[in-house]
């Protein structure tokens, strides 16, 4: 994540992100109480983590993140998995407007047990990225560093190779895009880096609205381009709402002895919605 940050003053701050919050919480849906906010405290996240592990984890089974996040399935595996989002949460930049590059979103809904209360139940995250300085984050070069693999798997040289390898070839396109859109105006995308409904919620709608409200924010943003790497589940979804794909069902290219690795089908789709 790149250190490179801009400031305006206060005033200008809090009127830009008062915006987001107000945008944030419209993206509602009446019938059943739906509300998508942006995450403003920790707590959120650490609760939203367990829609995460639930939909990627048990659900979907998908082999990149189950090794991005070992031990998803003990109580500590857990707790360490919701402290590195946190701290990714924690570390976020801001553009040369003043706007957040990562977004992190919850969906919520009325809790049945107490009437003051919502839980979460989806969870997004969307990416500003740009090879321009001050237009969002740039491309990851370093990834064994900005995974904190060595951390993650201090003894484990070839898991730390594995997951280089996968997640370069999850995100080759990605790369791509951002760069040839250097030239663009604005130079950026939009990433939907994440999107995650608890098994328990789906079919109600949840995911379709974080994946709204980050296509309408792209278009706040200046009519940007929205890109996602999409799962088999997701991609039906996203394509009803103006994803395309671009390109054949991603390539996973790792060394032999990972061949055999079960890996998560992903497709590259974007909006085409930029100007370049």
């Amino acid at each position: 994540v790149s250190n490179f940050k801009h400031r305006l003053a206060p005033t200008t701050r809090r009127r830009q992100q008062s915006k987001l919050e107000i945008m944030a919480s419209q993206r509602q849906r009446p019938d059943i109480g739906l509300r998508v906010d942006i995450i403003h405290q920790p707590e959120d996240i650490i609760q939203a983590f367990d829609c995460v592990c639930e939909a990627f984890g048990r659900q979907a089974q998908d082999g990149i993140w189950i090794a991005m996040n070992p031990g998803w399935d003990t109580p500590q595996g857990r707790s360490n998995g919701a402290e590195r989002m946190v701290a990714r949460w924690r570390h976020r930049t801001s553009d040369k407007d003043g706007l957040p590059n990562t977004i992190f979103l919850k969906a919520t809904l009325p809790c049945p047990r107490f009437e003051d209360r919502r839980i979460i139940v989806g969870f997004g995250i969307w990416v500003q990225a740009s090879s321009v300085e001050g237009h969002g984050d740039p491309p990851v070069e370093d990834l064994a560093n900005s995974m904190d693999l060595n951390a993650l798997y201090p003894d484990n040289e070839p898991e730390r190779r594995y997951l280089c390898q996968v997640v370069s070839s999850l995100h080759r396109r990605r790369t791509e895009v951002i760069k040839q859109r250097a030239t663009a105006v604005p130079p950026a995308v939009l990433i939907l880096d994440m999107c995650a409904v608890d098994p328990a919620h789906q079919r109600k709608g949840i995911a379709r609205e974080l994946v709204q409200w980050g296509i309408d924010e792209a278009q706040r943003r200046g009519n940007l381009e929205a890109i996602t790497e999409a799962s088999s589940m997701g991609r039906h979804v996203y394509g009803q709402m103006g994803f395309q794909a671009d390109g054949s069902e991603i390539e996973y290219v790792v060394d032999d002895e990972f061949a055999s690795r079960p890996k998560p089908p992903n497709l590259f789709m974007r909006t085409q919605g930029g100007v370049a």
